[in-house]
């Protein structure tokens, strides 16, 4: 059984927001494989949405408690189907990252990530694999971090998210297919 958690912010506030690209990840892997998953409805203080894929359960959640709030969804949601953090992915934004460009890694610690951070202190590890996807960084010079993640992206950026976004959905894919260490082979 797999948990697979998108990071982000509830709201139409910050739905377009760079903050929120886990979110957008977990939410076209569940549109990919729609006939596989039930619709998404309330618990763990998040949206949950259960279903199949290769023949192994995935449960999806979209944690609703604002991003450095995140463990309490993906602890809640872990505890009750008994998931070990070995088989939980985050999916969230880098802004160290280029735009579009992934990151997968099994461990390690959550670079500056809040959400990353509230999850790794909940679980009392750093061993929870995660998928990073690049929300850019070219204004950070002159935008502080804080405010950059809760900007949307440009309309010159629409592109190349979209083709990040993509590639990261296809990389949850090859995650449930393929493994951890073979995704992690093709995509880093």
């Amino acid at each position: 059984m797999r948990l697979i958690v998108g990071l982000g912010n509830p709201g139409a506030k910050y739905e377009r927001t760079r903050h929120n690209a886990g979110f957008r990840v977990v939410r076209g892997f569940h549109t990919l494989h729609a006939q596989e998953f039930d619709g998404w409805r309330e618990k763990f203080s998040g949206l949950v949405s259960e279903g199949r894929v290769g023949g192994e359960k995935v449960v999806l959640l979209l944690p609703q408690t604002f991003m450095n709030l995140s463990g309490q969804a993906v602890r809640e949601a872990a505890d009750f189907w008994k998931i070990a953090p070995e088989e939980i992915l985050v999916v969230s934004d880098d802004l160290t990252l280029p735009l579009g460009k992934l990151r997968l890694r099994r461990d390690g610690s959550a670079g500056g990530h809040n959400g990353l951070k509230d999850i790794f202190e909940r679980f009392s590890t750093e061993d929870i694999p995660r998928l990073r996807i690049g929300i850019g960084n070219d204004m950070l010079e002159r935008v502080p971090a804080e405010k950059f993640v809760l900007e949307p992206f440009g309309q010159d950026e629409q592109e190349e998210l979209a083709r990040g976004l993509q590639r990261a959905t296809e990389a949850i894919d090859l995650i449930l297919h393929e493994g951890l260490e073979d995704t992690m082979n093709k995509i880093n």
